[in-house]
């Protein structure tokens, strides 16, 4: 019987050194297993810091894209407007110069025809022309129909006076705005 108490205790020894070993193994594999928890826990979170500090610089992309088509945008739109406008004045002058020319090979230089036209200024004519050009009677960029010839006079002045001096005016108010 003593055989088998050594035994007994033998076999009991080996199974408490087992379980000590186990035990041992056990508590380091809960020690990697809480240390795989604890990593996994800080990959996500640098995984979500990541994601958040994307969709940040996607937006900010975004934005700088947008602002970037706007600002070319409103640069084309100030520098067409520009040369729009340059372009118009450009137009207004030559029609001016062609007013300009036309008067002169129309009138006469009797000296007389000039006095004439100077004196028959009319603030009345000015005022009806101006209320014509607002209502919509001529188009920017054409020139003003022609003169039609008055039978009445055999002067050294054939065409109406009025009109003369409506068209004289105009081409002084065009050479003020300039």
């Amino acid at each position: 019987m003593n055989d088998d108490l050594d035994l007994l205790n033998s076999k009991f020894l080996k199974w408490i050194g087992n379980a000590n070993s186990l035990k041992a193994q056990l508590d380091q594999q809960q020690t990697v297993v809480d240390n795989l928890v604890s990593n996994t826990r800080l990959l996500e979170s640098k995984i979500q810091e990541a994601r958040s500090k994307k969709d940040t610089l996607k937006a900010r992309a975004q934005s700088a894209k947008t602002a970037t088509k706007v600002n070319e945008m409103v640069g084309n739109v100030n520098t067409g407007s520009a040369l729009a406008a340059f372009e118009k004045m450009e137009e207004k002058v030559l029609a001016m110069e062609s007013e300009a020319e036309a008067l002169g090979q129309l009138t006469t230089d009797d000296l007389e025809g000039k006095f004439a036209l100077l004196e028959s200024t009319s603030v009345d004519d000015d005022l009806a022309k101006m209320k014509r050009e607002l209502s919509g009677g001529s188009q920017k960029g054409e020139l003003p129909p022609g003169r039609a010839v008055s039978a009445s006079t055999n002067t050294a002045f054939p065409y109406r006076d009025s009109e003369i001096e409506m068209e004289l005016n105009e081409l002084r108010r065009k050479a003020k705005d300039f």
